[in-house]
């Protein structure tokens, strides 16, 4: 194994059923300082890195394995909190999995189906140059994109250079 999706790069909530003590801190300095030192040992073992869920999914309280969540913030908010941690390992992490989480104040798609958020903001903006991969399309947030097909297109055309298919094999194939 030379890579693993992982750190989680989320703000911690408590009222997040997912994230919730899978983020390293509430302070997303901290969790970017933490993040960093995993990213560092993981290079130490000769492995890559792959951040998520871009661009933060510890505010929402929905599971996105299970609906799809909703972030009413504004981008301000969410570019001066949970996307800090992202900015900042943006230069020394090899992949970046964006969240299926909706941002409606940003793009009416959530960020994995959303060039928006893929091109404009990790690509563009945080100037990312490394893989980026979806979350798993079996995931019932992703849903609303289509089909297994539908699905995949769409991430790809956001910008994402790999698609995960995890929980589906017929789909898959």
């Amino acid at each position: 194994v030379d890579f693993s999706l992982a750190p989680v790069l989320d703000v911690r909530n408590p009222h997040s059923r997912v994230i919730d003590d899978r983020a390293f801190h509430r302070d997303p300095r901290c969790v970017a300082r933490i993040a960093h030192a995993y990213v560092n040992g993981m290079h130490q073992a000769g492995m890559a890195a792959v951040g998520k869920h871009f661009p933060g999914h510890g505010t929402v309280v929905a599971d996105s394995h299970l609906e799809l969540p909703i972030d009413e913030r504004s981008y301000y908010d969410i570019a001066n909190s949970d996307l800090v941690p992202f900015r900042l390992l943006a230069p020394d992490i090899e992949g970046m999995m964006p969240a299926h989480i909706m941002y409606p104040k940003v793009d009416n798609e959530p960020a994995g189906f959303s060039p928006v958020w893929v091109k404009n903001i990790l690509r563009g903006e945080l100037e990312f140059q490394g893989v980026i991969f979806s979350d798993d399309l079996t995931m019932s947030a992703a849903a609303r994109s289509g089909d297994t097909g539908d699905r995949a297109t769409a991430a790809l055309e956001a910008g994402c250079d790999v698609v995960l298919q995890c929980n589906d094999r017929a789909g898959a194939e």
